[in-house]
């Protein structure tokens, strides 16, 4: 017993130096998913001359269900966004409208913000779309991180033809992040800061994005709060609860 019990603690950081690139991706995704999520969040377009806020709750479950609700201001107020499957859909309360959102359009700007609709929704998996390669190790902002590569599978339906991702070591958080388009040019760079406690887990509360070409512009995303699995039926996620929605 005591032989086998040395021989555990001596083999356990080789154990934890052993996760292939894939399963480190898949352990942050998990934890920044959850098997579901809901909360509130509060999303900052910052330009040289102008700002905006959006005010939203969301809800989600698993990789394929997703809603927001915009509270404010008032003239988006109403407004949802549905991602349910491979499909998203936005419900305008002004107008009486449900759009589907079609996949040519998931590379555009979402309310205006260096966000695009496919960040929103998460509509490509950064787990099962990609093909990951470990880079090496990186200090990123004070934390010892994992650098990955995501290279998207031949026929999956990304909009990004290259992710690079920063990972940290201690608490696998998605740090930092370089998109490329697929002709290999940096389009955007998100960075994560301020970790906080989400009831079960440590996360990153504040995401920035910042366009590679446009350094004085940037979209800032609060996570006011959030709360992790507790459990949301799927009637959450169907386009009659759309247009009822609080």
């Amino acid at each position: 017993m005591t032989l086998a019990f040395f021989a555990l603690l001596l083999n356990a950081p080789l154990l934890a130096q052993d996760l292939t690139a894939t399963e480190i991706v898949a352990t942050a995704d998990k934890k920044n998913r959850g098997e579901t999520s809901q909360g509130t969040m509060t999303m900052k377009i910052i330009r040289p001359d102008w700002e905006r806020t959006v005010d939203m709750k969301s809800w989600s479950k698993g990789d394929d269900y997703f809603l927001i609700y915009i509270t404010a201001p008032a003239k988006d107020k109403g407004q949802v966004f549905l991602k349910r499957n491979k499909e998203m859909w936005n419900w305008v309360p002004s107008i009486e409208r449900m759009i589907k959102i079609p996949p040519s359009m998931m590379m555009q700007s979402w309310m205006g913000s260096d966000f695009t609709n496919d960040d929103l929704v998460q509509q490509s998996s950064i787990v099962k779309d990609y093909d990951h390669n470990l880079l090496g190790e990186e200090e990123v902002r004070g934390q010892l991180c994992y650098k990955i590569e995501l290279i998207p599978h031949p026929e999956a339906p990304v909009v990004w033809g290259k992710i690079i991702s920063w990972i940290t070591k201690d608490g696998y958080n998605l740090w930092k992040s370089e998109y490329y388009d697929e002709d290999g040019f940096l389009i955007n760079i998100e960075n994560a800061y301020d970790i906080k406690d989400f009831g079960d887990r440590k996360l990153p509360s504040r995401m920035e994005i910042i366009p590679a070409d446009e350094p004085d512009k940037k979209t800032v995303l609060l996570l006011n709060d959030l709360v992790y699995n507790k459990p949301i039926d799927d009637s959450y996620f169907t386009q009659q609860y759309m247009k009822k929605v609080r």
